[in-house]
């Protein structure tokens, strides 16, 4: 039998216009104090996201969100914040900010597989 984990999760959105506050969904982030769990699942639909808000670079959204999974995965290539502890850089990816990639407030639950939670959660929010 495996071990029930709290989680908390959040969801990843693209504010195309920030002071329109008009968002969709596009990833989650998981993290689990134990066993320091942290990972992100996003996609981006390029025909949606033109369709939704035809000047923003999607390029630009792509490196943005690829930036956030470097943080999330610890790898060198998301700089310093990357090199954190799993908590502090969940912390900073669900940081209330003013930008075209937000994330919605932090949710828990319990999970006996995070893997498999980050992917349902994904699933339900986003596809």
């Amino acid at each position: 039998m495996h071990d029930k984990h709290l989680y908390e999760y959040a969801v990843i959105r693209i504010v195309p216009q920030v002071e329109r506050e008009e968002f969709f969904n596009v990833g989650v982030i998981v993290y689990c104090k134990n066993p320091r769990y942290i990972a992100m699942q996003y996609g981006l639909d390029d025909q949606k996201l033109a369709a939704f808000c035809p000047e923003l670079d999607v390029e630009q959204v792509r490196k943005n969100l690829e930036a956030f999974k470097s943080i999330a995965s610890a790898k060198k290539t998301g700089g310093p914040i990357a090199q954190l502890d799993a908590a502090s850089r969940f912390r900073w990816l669900t940081a209330t900010r003013s930008s075209v990639i937000q994330t919605s407030k932090t949710h828990p639950g319990f999970s006996d597989d995070l893997e498999a939670t980050l992917h349902k959660l994904f699933e339900d929010l986003v596809l």
